[in-house]
């Protein structure tokens, strides 16, 4: 049986790189790219991949961020970070959001590819050292139980495009409007639209279009809140 695999990395070479070194192997097959979390999404969603290998760190929408839209539109698939990153507490965050595996990139050729396989095989993978660093991280006792959390009271945590996006679901617009207005792919604003609703710990698009219109200045155009 083939592995079909994707490669979501926002370094161009690196991802030829390990493209070209994949596809010599018979029953592995490269069946997309992407440079990005939103354009990963998408391929993803396009070709279905056994095995999807990504970057945690790129621009705009995170690695983070990305594995676990993944793992919701995707739950067949095995996602695998592979990464420069050494920090214990990105490894549990991976893992815990759903990822199959943590592998760093100074992983030589053949561990890769077992690694891939072991993944498809629904096993997880985890580059050796790494392993202690996630027992210990497991080990350390649990935070104390917090309140549950309420709307952040501002929009600097989101990107200008989120926030271009914010401003449309104020005046009531459609997926399918924001996508016309901002010159955007409809999927790409579905994303881009659940993201907002985990930044601002939200649950739906009218309460995005109530905390737009109560903050100044996500909702340029719409007018001053009523009072009463």
């Amino acid at each position: 049986m083939t592995i079909r695999i994707l490669l979501i990395d926002d370094h161009t070479l690196f991802r030829s790189g390990v493209s070209a070194l994949l596809q010599r192997q018979p029953d592995l097959e490269v069946v997309g790219e992407a440079s990005d979390g939103v354009e990963g999404i998408k391929r993803a969603q396009q070709h279905e991949p056994d095995v999807i290998l990504l970057d945690l760190n790129m621009p705009g929408l995170s690695g983070l961020e990305t594995l676990q839209l993944l793992v919701q539109d995707l739950p067949d698939a095995a996602v695998v970070m592979l990464t420069v990153s050494e920090e214990a507490d990105e490894l549990t965050a991976a893992m815990r959001a759903g990822a199959s595996g943590f592998l760093l990139k100074s992983i030589d050729a053949d561990a890769l590819v077992a690694a891939i396989r072991k993944a498809a095989a629904g096993q997880p993978v985890i580059t050796e050292h790494m392993t202690a660093k996630l027992v210990e991280q497991m080990r350390k006792p649990a935070a104390a139980p917090s309140a549950p959390s309420a709307p952040r009271t501002s929009g600097e945590t989101l990107t200008a495009r989120e926030r271009d996006i914010v401003r449309e679901l104020a005046r009531g617009a459609s997926n399918k409007e924001i996508a016309r207005a901002l010159d955007l792919a409809e999927s790409t604003v579905k994303i881009h639209v659940r993201n907002i609703l985990r930044k601002l710990n939200l649950t739906s698009r009218v309460q995005v279009a109530v905390y737009a219109v109560g903050h100044e200045g996500m909702a340029d155009g719409m007018g001053e809140p009523r009072e009463g």
